[in-house]
């Protein structure tokens, strides 16, 4: 999800780390550029992006639906692992209703997948997002976009996965490693860590070693992830210098 301001100062950084790794990357928009982006027939702005992801993904649909199995919504500023996100989805079915993400629990009963963590669809469940549209049984009830559509994934009987590891540390995450990474003296929780339907470690162990994505990733840190993931070898004691 991008839009025209954001190409150069965000999307172009994440075009040229994680996103070369997808099978298929599509860049949505309100207009159409020879960046690439996909115009959706939408107006920009937070109160639309909702409509911009329905749009998205029934344009997805139509257009692309036998190219992948699984379907990931990431933001302009969203760093993602993809390999580790391959590694997670491998234990299941594409075509059995798969929803997965960073649970966040209020206002849906079965939870909701955090936007900004990035959330994905199998292709079952991107079906039954669409159909739902289809028939009414998904409207357009309001502009927070993680959250309805949560609640359409709920309507759709799209169960919820957990991501976390066999450890309980979180794969997805809404921030950035400095949240969580470091430890917070006593006080108020910060609104995330109220949302989030798993307990949330905080410190060095706060994250899974498989973790998928990061948010709010300014562009060097797009580059600074790049390298500490596909280029750092932490082992170089073995070695003779």
């Amino acid at each position: 999800m991008t839009s025209p301001k954001n190409l150069q100062s965000r999307t172009v950084h994440a075009r040229e780390t994680w996103a070369k790794r997808c099978d298929v990357t599509l860049y949505m928009s309100s207009t159409e550029t020879a960046f690439p982006t996909v115009a959706l027939n939408v107006s920009e702005g937070r109160e639309n992006l909702y409509w911009k992801t329905i749009r998205a993904f029934q344009y997805i649909h139509d257009k692309h639906l036998d190219q992948a199995d699984w379907f990931f919504k990431a933001d302009d500023d969203t760093f993602v692992v993809v390999e580790n996100l391959h590694l997670i989805l491998s234990s299941f079915n594409p075509e059995e209703p798969y929803y997965l993400g960073r649970r966040f629990s209020p206002f849906v009963k079965q939870g909701y997948m955090s936007g900004g963590a990035g959330y994905v669809l199998s292709k079952e469940a991107l079906r039954r997002f669409v159909k739902g549209f289809e028939t009414g049984e998904c409207t357009h009830f309001s502009s927070i976009e993680d959250m309805a559509l949560g609640k359409c994934m709920e309507t759709m009987k799209v169960p919820v996965v957990d991501t976390r590891d066999v450890l309980g540390r979180h794969t997805f995450h809404p921030f950035p490693l400095d949240k969580y990474v470091i430890r917070k003296p006593p006080g108020p929780q910060a609104w995330h860590m109220i949302y989030d339907h798993y307990p949330v470690i905080e410190g060095p162990d706060c994250c899974s070693d498989y973790a998928v994505s990061f948010h709010y990733i300014r562009p060097v840190q797009m580059y600074m992830l790049q390298y500490m993931t596909y280029h750092l070898r932490p082992f170089a004691y073995k070695y003779r210098f």
